[in-house]
């Protein structure tokens, strides 16, 4: 066991918690919390999480994680191995869209040209056509003449017709109206689903999903992430690392709660019903974050 290990069990026991209670507390499973404890990292998902797992240990024993951090550096992995590939990635990012904006840029002025070549062919094509519409020849007058009086005659016999046809059009009108208020007034009883936070305490989101006849959530992972996932019960119904492209399922219509440990926020996007959850808090700014999730159904609202 390390010094770092004596000194946080130390602590631990102080607060009179049981490994069980500090897993309860932190959402950090117990296998992880004896592997700080005894010095030994080899379980841990990468030395990323065990930086971030011995932080809320501290955290959540009352030591400041920054005085640990400095005075037990020897005994905590540094994460620089972990973050040059974020940083290689960022620098060809920029490199790619340098490249890119010089092509789109060479390419711009023959864009224009043949924009404008276009432009002039369909304005001289409008005015063609005006010129052969101003030569058409125009018809008879006797042959308009004899066009009014029949017209004339047809609109006397279909006089009284027409006015029943716009009796009928007039009250198919109304009652189109009326079907469209009322589907107007269904439209507006019914409101959107909606997904607040209400409430932000370090690492911890509190979340409020109202207006939704269901509860459907999905992990979706941009790169590598630890992630936790408990029900109302605090039963965890899944714990592991998801790789770049893997995506989580779950059906939470029949609960009440939902509460996700995310260990690496900027590479987990959390979906809800098809729509995706904002962080309250900065994922760069706090890369482990507990996100939960309060779900009342759409019937216990009417």
């Amino acid at each position: 066991m390390t010094e770092l290990g004596n000194r946080l069990k130390e602590a631990r026991e102080a607060k009179d918690y049981s490994l069980d209670d500090l897993q309860r507390i932190t959402k950090i499973q117990k296998r992880y919390l004896i592997g700080i404890e005894e010095g030994n990292y080899d379980a841990m998902p990468g030395k990323f999480y065990v930086r971030a797992f011995i932080k809320q240990y501290c955290e959540a024993v009352g030591l400041p994680p920054e005085v640990i951090f400095e005075e037990h550096k020897e005994d905590i992995p540094t994460t620089h191995e972990d973050e040059i590939p974020v940083s290689l990635s960022r620098v060809q990012s920029r490199k790619s869209v340098s490249e890119s904006s010089t092509k789109v840029f060479d390419f711009l002025p023959k864009l224009l040209i043949a924009l404008f070549v276009i432009g002039a062919l369909i304005a001289l094509w409008v005015f063609w056509q005006g010129r052969v519409g101003d030569k058409e020849p125009e018809a008879n007058p006797s042959e308009n003449r004899t066009q009014v009086d029949v017209d004339e005659n047809q609109s006397a016999e279909s006089e009284k017709p027409e006015e029943a046809a716009d009796d009928d059009k007039k009250k198919t009108d109304e009652n189109k109206l009326s079907d469209d208020q009322n589907a107007g007034e269904e439209k507006e009883q019914k409101p959107e689903q909606s997904l607040d936070a209400v409430n932000t305490s370090g690492y911890k989101t509190t979340y409020e999903l109202k207006n939704a006849d269901e509860f459907k959530l999905q992990l979706s992972a941009k790169g590598d992430t630890w992630v936790g996932v408990y029900n109302t019960d605090d039963e965890l119904l899944f714990e592991g690392l998801l790789k770049k492209g893997n995506k989580k399922d779950f059906d939470f219509s029949g609960e009440k709660q939902a509460y996700l440990v995310i260990g690496n926020a900027s590479n987990t996007d959390i979906i809800v019903n098809g729509k995706q959850l904002e962080y309250k808090v900065s994922a760069t700014d706090v890369v482990r974050q507990d996100i939960i999730i309060n779900y009342e159904p759409q019937s216990a609202n009417n």
